[in-house]
Order: structure tokens, then C-alpha cells, then sequence
């Protein structure tokens, strides 16, 4: 990057000292023109359209040549650096800011060879032609994200507990962190779902072991983190159910013995799966049926921030909260699934979220540590990435889940760069 910069400004500086013989040259011209104005008018008007013209284009010319704001596609150079202190890796670099480049050495697995992998996010399997969704590697701004090295990452994870917890897109990340660790193991019969479940969103719970090196990844479906309940007596008609969002989830004991802890929420905060469904917010015994939405998701997220400083030992397990992914569905209604063959060159306003400003806002008033993963700028150029139809129900579009390989695998590759020493 610094020799980059070098010869952006020693081109400028070329550039500038051009530009400063030419205006010389014109002055010069003008001079002339300006003794014989009187007697020749015409030719004087000729000039000054000349050189308006003549600025316009210099204009032009400066601003393909230094554009004021760089690309979101660059091309990097592969570069194999790491810090030997994890921490303090990530404190030097936002790995949060970046672009997508491309990368033919991606993806890291074969999803149809992986049996954790949903049917339903295998896109390739299910027709789609193009793989180059699949290409792009993250780059952040000021750094690199330590490529994956699986059988490092195995050895690293001997032994611990990884629990997500969260909607279909917490799932999604841990079957993908699941595909990418099975890429190092030599006997796929040793990695098993401890029930001998199917992978399926109907579950609440789903834990894979990985027996040759005693490592769990559990996944918990929890879509609004507190806890589900019954009416109220006395409620209105329209309630059917209600949200107690002062008490966490009650399968929330199960989350606490673990090494790695990440989280997620706000796919489901909206009218249509809460009010239009007759659920409605509970504090205690009192119903509110006017609060707001994002009023209750805030109130949600302090009650769970909670939970963690009373509950979790943070000296032992790492807590992570990833904000929201964005979707990419367009049209009036918000209805139409349209997925692109490459990233977007804009995110067009994408890559902000009020769910995601919600959430930092309510971990950075933590008092004990809870890393976030900000992966919002970085999703929203993804609209290449969705499952769109190429599910195992191609009549129903689909532009909020991601294909697998694709997107959720770069989030735990930044996960893991979190984790390595």
C-alpha cells in the first residue's frame, strides 16, 4: 500500500506541474488575444470557448485519473502475514473495513461433500451454474485475515465447547464453520451429530462432535434471545403469544459452559413476524401492547447483556455478538429477489443497519468484554452471494440466507483470526 501511494502522489505532483506549463502557455495565448479583443471579437469569443472547454476536460481528465473515493473491488496481493499476539492482531486492524477481491483459491470446501451442509444453502447442487460467487476472498483495509489453516485451527479448538446461538442465520454460520473443519479430518464417521439429528430448522438444538479431537460446535435456536410465553389473563383477542423480554430465553442455562459463545438477533424483529402473528411484548405481569419494536429489541438486548456480566465467565469463554446480515430483496413491496452475478460496487446504503447500531450501542456499555462482529458493510455488496432460487425450493426466492460456500464462511474465518495465537 505505501508503494501505491508513493506513485499516486509523485503522479499527481507530475501531473500538477503539467497542468501549470499549460495554464502558463494559456495566459500567454490570452495575453494576445486581449491586445487585438477590439478588432477581432469573434476570435475571442472562439478562444474563451476554447478554454472553457479546455478546463472541462483537464477537469475530467484529473478525476478519472484520482478518483476521490476508491473502489470497493481492489486487487491486493496475497499476503501470509500474523501477528504472534492474537489480540493485539485484531486491535491493530478493523478487519471489518475492507473490500472483496477476487480469489480463485477459494472456496475453502465442497458443500455437497460436507453432510452438515443444508440442502437449502447448497446452491451449486441445486442448478446453479455460476460458481463464481463462491471467488471472493475479504480483504480488510489495513491488513490481512491469516489464511485458513484447518488443521491449525483443530488443534486450536482441541478440547472446547463453541456454542451459536441465534435465527436460520446463526445456523447457517455453524454449519459452515462445521464444513470448513471437516476439511482436516480424516474420517468423516468421526464428526457426527451427537442425537444422529437431521440438520433442519425445525430443531432447537444441534450439536456436532468431532470425537478424534473432542470438540463440540453447538448450535441453539433462539431467534429473539428472550424468552417465548404464554397469554396473559385478561389480554385482548388479538394476543396469541407474547415475548417476556426482561427474562432470557429458558434454554439459555445450556449456553453457559462453553469456550466460544456467539450470538445473533433481528431477522425477527419486524411487524410480520411479531404483531401480525398476534406477539406481543411482556415485562413482568404487564403487557405492552404499544411499545415499539425497536424499543422492545433494545430492551431485549440490555436484558441479555445482563445475563452475560451475571452469568458468563468471560475469563474463560469468549463472548461474540455478529450484528446484522443484510438481505438484498428489491421491488415496491420488497418482495422481488433478484441475485446479481458479481458484488455490488455500491452497497447503497446497505451497509448501515438501525438493528446493528442498536446492538453496538448496547455492547459497548457492557462491562465485560463481548467482541462485535460488524459484518453489515461487508454483506451489503454481497448480493451475488443469496440463495435466490437455487434452494431445495426453488419456487420460494430467497435473499436473506447466504449459499454455502459463500459469505458465512468469511465470517468465521475473521471469527477464527480472533481465536488464533
Amino acid at each position: 500500500m505505501d508503494v501505491v501511494r508513493n506513485v499516486n502522489w509523485d503522479s499527481f505532483a507530475q501531473f500538477r506541474s503539467f497542468c501549470k506549463r499549460v495554464m502558463n502557455f494559456v495566459n500567454e495565448i490570452m495575453k494576445g488575444y486581449w491586445k487585438v479583443w477590439i478588432f477581432r471579437t469573434s476570435h475571442g469569443l472562439v478562444a474563451i470557448g476554447s478554454l472553457v472547454s479546455f478546463i472541462v476536460v483537464m477537469a475530467f481528465a484529473y478525476l478519472y485519473l484520482f478518483p476521490s473515493v476508491p473502489p470497493v473491488v481492489h486487487s491486493y496481493g496475497i499476503s501470509n502475514s500474523s501477528s504472534s499476539n492474537s489480540s493485539s492482531y485484531v486491535e491493530k486492524c478493523n478487519v471489518f473495513e475492507g473490500s472483496w477481491i477476487p480469489d480463485e483459491s477459494y472456496p475453502l470446501y465442497n458443500a455437497s461433500q460436507c453432510p452438515f451442509a443444508e440442502r437449502g444453502f447448497n446452491c451449486l447442487a441445486n442448478g446453479r451454474e455460476d460458481m463464481g460467487y463462491a471467488k471472493w476472498r475479504w480483504k480488510p483495509k489495513n491488513c490481512d485475515i491469516p489464511r485458513f489453516d484447518v488443521r491449525k485451527v483443530l488443534e486450536r479448538l482441541r478440547g472446547k465447547r463453541v456454542v451459536f446461538v441465534g435465527d436460520s442465520l446463526s445456523r447457517t454460520q455453524w454449519e459452515s464453520l462445521i464444513c470448513l473443519l471437516m476439511t482436516g479430518v480424516e474420517d468423516n464417521k468421526s464428526v457426527y451429530e451427537v442425537n444422529r439429528n437431521k440438520i433442519t430448522k425445525k430443531i432447537r438444538f444441534l450439536s456436532v462432535r468431532f470425537r478424534t479431537f473432542d470438540l463440540r460446535i453447538d448450535f441453539y435456536r433462539s431467534v429473539f434471545l428472550v424468552q417465548p410465553a404464554s397469554v396473559p389473563t385478561g389480554a385482548p383477542k388479538r394476543v396469541k403469544s407474547t415475548l417476556r423480554i426482561d427474562k432470557l430465553d429458558d434454554i439459555s442455562t445450556d449456553w453457559i459452559d462453553s469456550d466460544i459463545l456467539i450470538f445473533n438477533s433481528g431477522h425477527w424483529w419486524t411487524p410480520s413476524k411479531l404483531f401480525e402473528l398476534g406477539c406481543y411484548f411482556q415485562v413482568g405481569k404487564s403487557l405492552k401492547l404499544g411499545m415499539p419494536i425497536t424499543t422492545a429489541f433494545k430492551k431485549a438486548l440490555y436484558t441479555w447483556a445482563s445475563w452475560v456480566e451475571t452469568t458468563i465467565n468471560t475469563n474463560r469463554t469468549s463472548v461474540f455478538f455478529r450484528t446484522f446480515e443484510p438481505s438484498h430483496w428489491s421491488g415496491r413491496h420488497h418482495n422481488s429477489c433478484k441475485v446479481s452475478r458479481r458484488p455490488w460496487l455500491r452497497s447503497w446504503g446497505m451497509d448501515r443497519s438501525p438493528v446493528s447500531d442498536t446492538i453496538m450501542n448496547v455492547v459497548r456499555k457492557m462491562a465485560v468484554p463481548v467482541t462485535i462482529m460488524h459484518v453489515t458493510p461487508m454483506g451489503a455488496f454481497r448480493s451475488d452471494g443469496h440463495v435466490g432460487t437455487w434452494s431445495d425450493k426453488p419456487s420460494v426466492p430467497d435473499c436473506s440466507h447466504w449459499c454455502l460456500p459463500g459469505v458465512p464462511d468469511t465470517w468465521n474465518e475473521i471469527l477464527l483470526s480472533y481465536l488464533l495465537p
